[in-house]
């Protein structure tokens, strides 16, 4: 299956807080975001510029957004995106929303990311 994703602009943020911390008002702002808690810990995805310096995160990340949205019913739709992404020995970091699915990628990488996911026939909006 042929998939359509457009990269997000800016830099983004994966920070970790305590399992027991108020979701901080700086997760909130950005094109952006997500805050997920789960046992042990609170999970920070935003823009790596509004994450204070004392916060546990690794920043450097660009977002890619697959366009849905996808009935639940479907299977392998984020399986096509991060297969070529394996192959390629790009990392990643997985988001889904109701609608669709977010693949962060180091920026560093974006550039072969685009480039393995164009190889595998999806179509990348920059």
């Amino acid at each position: 299956m042929s998939l359509t994703l457009s990269v997000l602009s800016g830099e983004y943020a994966v920070c970790q807080l305590p399992e027991d911390a108020v979701p901080p008002a700086w997760a909130f702002a950005g094109e952006f975001w997500s805050v997920t808690r789960a046992p042990g810990e609170l999970s920070v995805v935003c823009a790596a510029a509004r994450v204070p310096e004392d916060v546990r995160a690794q920043r450097g990340w660009a977002a890619l957004r697959l366009h849905g949205p996808f009935e639940f019913t479907l299977t392998g739709i984020l399986a096509g995106v991060l297969n070529p992404l394996r192959d390629a020995g790009v990392g990643i970091f997985a988001l889904s929303t109701f609608d669709t699915d977010y693949v962060l990628v180091a920026q560093a990488r974006l550039a072969e990311a685009v480039a393995a996911l164009m190889a595998a026939g999806h179509t990348v909006n920059l």
